[in-house]
């Protein structure tokens, strides 16, 4: 009975995560090209308290010049948590402190790169992706179906705090939209009456120049 019912929890989790796939925390390798002069950003968009992991490597066609990047990470809030000068590869990790968009930074060093852009392989894990699970298989003695089933109990929570981190966006929107539709119908309604005194002051005004020129 405990075998059907982690089957059937596998195999609907698996479904439901394919349906779902922009919920599940992914690793994501990705290709920059730097250009010899200038800077290439990645960003991603993280809540608080999630594992951030990340190898970066300069890739060379030419072995007489191997070229080397500046590289800069920073929180939301501008505070730098890995920078490292004249860097052919490297890693970093953290764990956020602050919701929001966390940016990575890459900029050319010199003319270490000759006249060429700068390749470089960025593999960049967040949440359940940055988990190492063999360390976790060997320390817990896991294996099997049980492991899987242990991925995707960490997958499931980390979709559950995805879903509320969205919830309490789209509430703090919510609000900033309600406070911006109210400042603007008092704007709206100032802008009117500021319009409606000017126009009266314009006809007193009119009303009694005639009258001073004897026209009316």
């Amino acid at each position: 009975m405990q075998r059907e019912f982690a089957m059937t929890f596998t195999l609907l989790s698996a479904l439901f995560f394919l349906l779902t796939p922009e919920l599940i925390p992914v690793s994501e390798a990705v290709w920059l090209n730097i250009p010899k002069t200038g800077t290439k950003c990645v960003s991603e968009e993280i809540q608080s308290k999630v594992v951030v992991l990340a190898d970066y490597l300069v890739i060379s066609d030419e072995h007489s010049i191997f070229p080397t990047v500046s590289v800069k990470v920073t929180s939301p809030y501008g505070n730098v948590l890995h920078h490292s000068d004249n860097a052919t590869h490297g890693q970093f990790a953290f764990t956020t402190q602050e919701s929001g968009t966390y940016l990575a930074c890459f900029e050319a060093v010199g003319n270490s790169h000759g006249n060429k852009d700068i390749s470089i392989n960025l593999d960049w894990k967040t949440g359940i992706a940055a988990k190492d699970w063999d360390s976790i298989a060997r320390k817990e003695k896991i294996e099997g179906v049980e492991l899987e089933l242990r991925k995707l109990e960490g997958a499931v929570e980390g979709i559950h705090e995805n879903l509320l981190y969205l919830k309490d966006r789209e509430a703090d929107m919510r609000i900033v939209s309600e406070k911006t539709n109210s400042r603007v119908a008092w704007y709206s309604i100032m802008s009117l009456g500021i319009c409606i005194v000017v126009s009266g002051l314009q006809i007193l005004y009119l009303k009694q120049y005639f009258e001073r020129k004897k026209l009316i």
